[in-house]
């Protein structure tokens, strides 16, 4: 038991606890409405945002999977920075636009803006049924992180994930969107200090970046199957479709959509495109330490503890406590916000659109917050009944999910001549591909090979799908518009863009 570590660890954790349940009196609104415990209304300026999406995107994917990846398959582990670095300028164009969509006519999900758009509520059941499934297993990767820094300060058996739960269900419930994004502010200082922290200390103690980079690489030739200090020609389609697939779905995500939607205008929609990038740098350093736990000699079987164990070794333990406390927090932060967008949509476009039309926007909150709940306990179940070798598998599987809602989401904020009917069929034969891609592996690996022309061509499922979905969708709009099949009504303007 890492008791110095732990002390620290549950002195900070519960200071930030507290301060999740006071959120619900911080820039004060009615909590009874789904606007203000979901989006909090719509009030955040560019600093809060900054922290609140920085914190939603940036989770225990970031400091323990990206890692977990590097310690355990080595290069390949890399493929998170470039996607991260990708993304915003592709997004700087596309989230202005939606901001301006949602704010207009009060869309709160993604999914709104698909019934609004496109008259049609069958598609925008796909979209939110795509959404809240493809979240739990993002949720269940924060989880896990926060299970690999209790089991490393001497904490076993699977009780942290139910600490974990009660938690996140108690003040996502009490405060909404405002717990996280007040609590974002404290986890990313904590993160940043941790990672400056771990860059100068941890390099000097192992003898400097020359030595850590050939203690890595030898380390990685010894492992089944070895790994690859650099990559090769041959994985170059992996790693690309990784990095572009993941930067295509990242905005995509519920969770994400709710960060920017919660924006106070569009220009702090576009300042934050512009400013996030400075996560990234973080985001380089932090998947170094995957390097850097092999070279300190580190060696389990659970590439999850591979930071947590670093940690232990080489901090003093009422630092390890502190940068523990920064982990698990960054995994409370987007779980929380991941939960609520979740019980966003379906309150909005399973329950209100189908089950109870005239709930008022106070029925639609009481929903939303119970909801919240159940969706955690779905994460819960995602960890046990699909183990992975890696913790960043779990987010690759719900972008193979989430990706497929692109060609609805992105090409309808453009275009209208996209017929409805054809998105949701390509959308059904996307995720029926790329489940079965999945399934092909054991569900141990979102990576398929594709044999085209004589030429055997591995690459991201999820990428493999979304071409497939486009390609089906595509036909099906040159069809349906020549038979003139009813198209149904747009309740958008051109100036609401």
């Amino acid at each position: 038991m890492q008791w110095a570590a732990l002390v620290v660890f549950i002195i900070l954790f519960a200071l930030v606890t507290i301060l999740g349940f006071l959120a619900a009196r911080w820039r004060k609104g009615d909590l009874s409405q789904i606007e203000e415990w979901g989006l909090a209304g719509r009030r955040f300026g560019t600093v809060i945002t900054w922290f609140l999406v920085g914190g939603d995107l940036y989770t225990a994917y970031t400091f323990i999977a990206v890692p977990a990846l590097m310690y355990g398959a080595g290069a390949m582990g890399f493929y998170a920075v470039p996607y991260t670095i990708v993304v915003y300028p592709i997004f700087f164009i596309i989230l202005p636009r939606f901001w301006s969509v949602a704010k207009k006519h009060g869309y709160v999900t993604a999914a709104d803006f698909i019934e609004g758009r496109f008259d049609d509520k069958l598609l925008s059941l796909a979209i939110a049924i795509t959404g809240i499934v493809a979240t739990m297993p993002y949720i269940a990767l924060q989880l896990t992180g926060m299970q690999a820094v209790i089991g490393a300060m001497g904490i076993g058996g699977d009780w942290p994930l139910i600490v974990a739960f009660v938690i996140l269900a108690l003040y996502t419930y009490t405060s909404g969107l405002r717990a996280p994004a007040m609590i974002a502010v404290v986890k990313d200082l904590m993160i940043y200090i941790t990672v400056i922290v771990a860059i100068i200390v941890i390099p000097i103690k192992l003898g400097g970046f020359s030595h850590i980079f050939h203690a890595a690489q030898t380390a990685l030739a010894t492992h089944t199957p070895p790994g690859a200090f650099i990559t090769s020609p041959q994985t170059a389609s992996v790693y690309g479709t990784l990095a572009f697939g993941s930067a295509l779905a990242l905005f995509l995500y519920p969770h994400a959509m709710t960060g920017v939607f919660s924006a106070s205008s569009r220009k702090v929609v576009k300042r934050n495109m512009a400013l996030l990038p400075a996560y990234s740098f973080a985001l380089g350093i932090i998947a170094l330490l995957g390097f850097m736990a092999l070279a300190a000699g580190i060696n389990t079987k659970s590439t999850s503890s591979a930071v947590p164990l670093l940690f232990i070794k080489e901090f003093p333990g009422w630092f390890a406590g502190f940068g523990f406390a920064a982990i698990a927090i960054g995994a409370l932060v987007p779980a929380a916000i991941m939960s609520i967008a979740a019980s966003n949509l379906f309150t909005r476009n399973i329950y209100k659109s189908f089950f109870y039309k005239s709930a008022s926007t106070q029925h639609e909150a009481k929903v939303a917050k119970l909801v919240s709940l159940l969706v955690k306990v779905g994460a819960l179940i995602f960890i046990i009944g699909f183990p992975q070798q890696y913790a960043i598998s779990m987010q690759q599987v719900g972008g193979i999910l989430v990706l497929q809602t692109l060609p609805a989401l992105i090409f309808g904020l453009y275009t209208r001549w996209f017929h409805r009917r054809a998105l949701l069929i390509g959308w059904l034969a996307g995720i029926v591909y790329g489940i079965y891609m999945w399934s092909t592996t054991g569900y141990k690996s979102t990576t398929y090979v594709l044999n085209l022309f004589g030429h055997s061509v591995a690459a991201y499922a999820a990428i493999w799908a979304l071409i497939l979905n486009v390609i089906v969708t595509v036909v099906l709009t040159v069809a349906f518009n020549t038979a003139k099949m009813n198209n149904g009504k747009d309740s958008t303007l051109a100036a609401d863009y």
